[in-house]
């Protein structure tokens, strides 16, 4: 009895150390438990006031922002209410321009009309002019024909073949025109010194308006060649100059003491 009982005595004994271990155990780690969940405590805490913190900052700066908001619409209602006077203030002007350039416009049409309408006028009396104009040169024209039909050739008082000859100032004309010779017209006086006319010179010595014929002396190449009694429309012919050309003096004029002509020389 005495072995079984002191074997029951330290089963006891084991079975106490078993026990205090596993609440040994149980307490170390309750406390770790509990001192881990106030780390967490205190953890979501600064969470909490941190979230607090900036929710509080959140709300200054949207009341900032609120405010700037205000003023900035303010602002802008200032600057909207200026230029809705300013535009008031250029439409008048606008509208003061556009009467006044509609009164200039206005004003330039009734003058353009009236410029148009002496226009034409003045077309009316241009075109009335061109047609007397055209008939003025109709008429010429036909004259200028029958002057052509009219010149005509003559021998000179050389014996050579001359050109054509003109008896009026408008004929002559129309042969300075042809351009064949160069023509000189002059009018000479009895008594008067040599008349220098191209590369030679004319002295009218006597003239007979009733017969009409003339005595002339012709200066060339530091001669005298004495034409004498010469009728009108005649060709004088006298060679001169290095080249020997033929000079031609046609007289289709004889007056009281004048005659009136023309030297023709080759070109």
């Amino acid at each position: 009895m005495s072995d079984e009982g002191h074997e029951m005595n330290q089963g006891g004994g084991v079975l106490k150390y078993i026990l205090i271990g596993v609440a040994a155990v149980y307490v170390v780690a309750s406390l770790f438990l509990m001192f881990d969940m106030r780390g967490r405590i205190g953890a979501l805490e600064q969470k909490q006031q941190a979230a607090e913190s900036a929710q509080k900052d959140l709300g200054q700066k949207l009341h900032a922002t609120n405010a700037t908001v205000r003023e900035s619409v303010e602002a802008l209602g200032s600057k909207v209410g200026m230029t809705q006077e300013e535009l008031a203030k250029r439409t008048a002007e606008l509208r003061r321009q556009q009467q006044a350039a509609e009164q200039r416009l206005t004003a330039e049409q009734q003058q353009t009309k009236q410029a148009v309408s002496q226009v034409s006028g003045d077309v009316v009396v241009v075109k009335s002019e061109l047609g007397g104009a055209k008939s003025d040169i109709t008429a010429t024209k036909t004259d200028l024909e029958a002057t052509k039909a009219k010149l005509e050739r003559a021998i000179g008082d050389l014996g050579v073949q001359s050109g054509l000859i003109a008896r009026t100032h408008d004929e002559l004309e129309i042969l300075k025109h042809k351009g064949d010779r160069n023509y000189y017209e002059f009018t000479l006086k009895k008594g008067a010194s040599p008349q220098p006319i191209s590369t030679v010179s004319l002295q009218l010595k006597k003239a007979d308006r009733k017969k009409g014929k003339f005595t002339m002396n012709v200066l060339a190449d530091d001669r005298t060649i004495e034409k004498k009694d010469r009728t009108m429309n005649e060709p004088l012919q006298f060679y001169t100059g290095r080249e020997r050309g033929l000079f031609e003096v046609v007289v289709y004029k004889v007056d009281k003491d004048t005659v009136t002509g023309y030297l023709s020389t080759p070109k």
